[in-house]
């Protein structure tokens, strides 16, 4: 499995996001705030989040997804898409509710023009822990399941380590 790294790009209202490798926490930060630059941008028309070359990707990584398409509906009222062809990996975003705030696409997609990756932050502790605990809480959200699997782990979050 090859190292996880994030490839961004904005062209006009579009942004795209490509997850590459094996997606883990330690890249929380980068992705945190390049989502939330997105935020500050009030002319969103489109979102993509492209895992066609993803070999895994962990729950903070799919939180933070979460909480890109939940304020995408409510500030840009759109839906964002993502593409994956992984049946591992679609079927975790299945069950993790992620199907219904994204629209998930199995095939090929347009072709990324500009990407940069997102370099790896360094981060505290104390701010991993922060976005560790929001990406859960955000999937706890979603449906009955997550909110049984992640109980424990937000608890002890919450409690500080």
């Amino acid at each position: 499995m090859q190292p996880g790294k994030i490839l961004v790009s904005h062209h006009d209202d579009s942004y795209l996001i490509k997850l590459v490798g094996d997606v883990r926490v330690t890249l929380c930060t980068s992705l945190n705030n390049y989502i939330e630059a997105i935020f500050k941008d009030g002319h969103v028309s489109e979102v993509v989040t492209d895992m066609l070359e993803t070999d895994a990707v962990d729950s903070t990584t799919l939180g933070l997804l979460a909480k890109l398409a939940i304020y995408c509906e409510e500030h840009f009222g759109i839906k964002p898409t993502v593409f994956c062809n992984d049946e591992s990996i679609y079927q975790t975003l299945e069950v993790m509710g992620l199907d219904e705030i994204f629209d998930i696409i199995q095939g090929d997609h347009p072709e990324e023009e500009g990407c940069q990756e997102l370099s790896e932050i360094e981060s505290e502790v104390e701010e991993i822990r922060d976005r560790v605990l929001e990406a859960h809480r955000l999937l706890s959200l979603l449906n009955d399941r997550n909110q049984r699997e992640f109980v424990d782990l937000i608890r002890a979050l919450e409690q500080g380590g």
